[in-house]
């Protein structure tokens, strides 16, 4: 089967697209023919090995100290059930599904765990629409919004609103009740708005720190936004929200808890299939979709690589196999 491997961490030129053998389901493991996965930023970061410092040592001891351990990334797809193990019960041959894997989906096919983080996909969405996202960024964007306390009436901010993350962030704010301003680039204004927000700052032309608004919560979905004037721009009591997060958000994060009666909420593992499910039946409803900026084959995933790595994409760049 093709399969995109890549034997050192580097530029999006050590990915290399190759044949490999197709693998055979355990007895709790399905074989999944995949559709469609991404490339999403998780799989840039791992591939360059860029990764917080103060998270160095122990993520290259698991990602591999000299090389990478796990040579086939893709974090999130989907697919249809070619075969089942003998001891399956949950799927069967046929089943159509998307899962949030964390490596592998870079392949014709991939087995998962019945128990895994995969149930069937919405029926509306296609492969492509289904592996955008959902049960990764979707998936985050409702955690760190529940974490964060989200309620009917609140001011919400989502800086970084036309990635991967916002994009179902403003949506689930929306869905949830709260009025909601995005931050995005020129390019993206329209998009954002298309998705619900009440407001759009332009973050090339204005500081929405500057504008004298103050917000219930504020979620930094690309960890950029000023720490201090984030901060400024909270309400008493609010929150300030990261998808991803270094050492001075920690620092950040124990000086509010010692000082104010604002606090720091940061990202923890969210994908799980009670999240997945409460997300289909949203996507299902016509409440949540997903946002593509681009379809590529497998054959150009340098390419997709490349351009994700440029930081400007809307939504995801989604991955076409079989």
């Amino acid at each position: 089967m093709k399969a995109v491997v890549y034997e050192k961490y580097g530029p999006p030129e050590v990915l290399k697209l190759t044949q490999i053998e197709k693998p055979v389901p355990k007895d709790n493991e399905v074989l999944v023919k995949i559709h469609a996965t991404t490339a999403h930023i998780g799989d840039v970061r791992m591939r360059k090995f860029l990764v917080p410092l103060m998270f160095w040592l122990p993520i290259r001891f698991y990602l591999g100290l000299f090389g990478p351990k796990r040579k086939i990334l893709g974090m999130e797809l989907s697919g249809e059930v070619e075969t089942v193990g003998k001891d399956v019960k949950k799927f069967k041959p046929g089943d159509e599904v998307w899962s949030s894997t964390w490596f592998g989906a870079y392949a014709e096919y991939l087995c998962l765990p019945e128990d895994g983080v995969m149930t069937l996909k919405p029926s509306v969405m296609s492969h492509e629409e289904a592996a955008a996202g959902a049960v990764t960024g979707g998936c985050t964007a409702l955690s760190l919004l529940r974490k964060g306390g989200i309620n009917r009436g609140q001011k919400v901010l989502i800086y970084g609103a036309s990635g991967s993350v916002g994009t179902y962030a403003v949506q689930l704010a929306k869905h949830f009740g709260a009025e909601v301003t995005g931050v995005c680039s020129t390019t993206n204004l329209e998009m954002v708005k298309s998705l619900g927000a009440d407001e759009v700052i332009d973050y090339t032309k204005e500081d929405f720190s500057t504008t004298g608004e103050t917000y219930d919560i504020i979620l930094d979905t690309v960890a950029k936004s000023s720490l201090s004037a984030g901060v400024k721009s909270l309400k008493k009591n609010g929150r300030y929200i990261f998808a991803v997060y270094d050492m001075p958000h920690i620092i950040l994060m124990l000086r509010l808890l010692l000082t104010s009666s604002k606090r720091v909420v940061i990202a923890m593992d969210s994908e799980n299939v009670e999240n997945v499910n409460f997300l289909k039946e949203l996507i299902e409803a016509g409440k949540l979709k997903a946002v593509i900026d681009r379809t590529c084959p497998v054959e150009q995933i340098v390419d997709a690589h490349r351009y994700v790595e440029k930081g400007h994409k809307k939504g995801h760049v989604v991955i076409t196999l079989n």
